[in-house]
C-alpha cells in the first residue's frame, strides 16, 4: 500500500521520471500548450508552476535591487532553473517574457483540460497551458453570461430586421389600391347612373325614325312617276 507517498510513479524509474518532467516543462514554455495524458499533466502542473515562481522572485528581486553588490541579474535563480530547463534559448524566455507577465498572479499559472480518451489505449488526455497565454473565449464561463451574450446577439438582428421594413413610400403605394376601389365605384355610378340619358334619347330617335319612314314612300311614289314619264317619251320619239 502506497500511503502517504507523494506523486504517481508514471510507471517509471525516479531517473526516467524526472528527465520526463524536466522535458514537458522545456516544451510547456516554449510552446505555452502541450496535450499528454491527465496523469502526466497532473504531475507536471506544480513542477512547472514551481519553476515559474522562481523566475518571478528573480524579476522582483532584480527591480527591487536585492541582488549583491555589482549584479544586476539574479544568478542564482537563473542557475537553479538552468539545471531543469537545458535549453538557453526556453530559459531566456522563462525569465525576460514569462515571469514579467505573471508577476501579478500569485499562483495557479496552469490551466488543465480534459479531452477524453486516446484511441487505441483508451488513455485520458489533456491539455495544460499557461493561462496568460491561452484564448479569451477560453476558460468556464456561467450560463448567465450565456444568456446575455444570446441577449446581445439577438438584438443587432432585431435592428436588422426594423431596417428592413419597408419605408413610408411603400406603405403609400400599399394604400394605392384604396384609390383604385373609389375609381370602381365612381365608375360603377356612372354605368348605373347612364341608362337615364340614352332613356330620355329614345323618343326622339323613334320619333325620326317614323319621319323617315314617312318620307320613304313619298319618295318612291315620285321615282315611279318620273320612270313612267321617261318611257312614254321614250316611244313617242321612237
Amino acid at each position: 500500500m502506497r500511503h502517504l507517498v507523494k506523486g504517481r510513479k508514471l510507471k517509471r524509474t525516479a531517473s526516467h521520471r524526472k528527465a520526463l518532467l524536466a522535458n514537458l516543462a522545456t516544451s510547456l514554455f516554449e510552446h505555452k500548450k502541450i496535450t499528454t495524458t491527465l496523469a502526466k499533466a497532473k504531475e507536471l502542473r506544480p513542477y512547472a508552476e514551481h519553476l515559474i515562481t522562481k523566475a518571478r522572485t528573480a524579476l522582483m528581486r532584480e527591480r527591487q535591487g536585492l541582488l549583491p553588490e555589482g549584479h544586476t541579474v539574479d544568478i542564482h535563480n537563473r542557475r537553479l532553473v538552468g539545471r531543469v530547463i537545458r535549453k538557453k534559448a526556453v530559459l531566456q524566455e522563462l525569465f525576460d517574457a514569462i515571469a514579467p507577465v505573471v508577476e501579478s498572479r500569485n499562483g495557479g499559472y496552469t490551466r488543465i483540460v480534459k479531452l477524453g480518451t486516446r484511441r487505441g489505449d483508451a488513455a485520458r488526455l489533456a491539455v495544460i497551458e499557461l493561462v496568460d497565454w491561452s484564448a479569451p473565449q477560453d476558460g468556464a464561463y456561467s450560463t448567465k453570461s450565456k444568456k446575455k451574450a444570446a441577449k446581445k446577439a439577438s438584438k443587432p438582428a432585431s435592428k436588422k430586421a426594423d431596417e428592413a421594413k419597408p419605408a413610408p413610400k411603400e406603405v403609400v403605394e400599399e394604400k394605392a389600391p384604396e384609390t383604385e376601389v373609389v375609381e370602381t365605384i365612381d365608375t360603377a355610378e356612372t354605368t348605373i347612373n347612364a341608362p337615364e340619358t340614352p332613356a330620355t334619347e329614345e323618343p326622339t330617335a323613334v320619333a325620326e325614325e317614323t319621319k323617315t319612314e314617312e318620307q320613304a314612300p313619298e319618295n318612291s311614289e315620285a321615282s315611279q312617276k318620273l320612270s313612267f314619264d321617261d318611257t312614254a317619251e321614250q316611244e313617242e320619239q321612237k
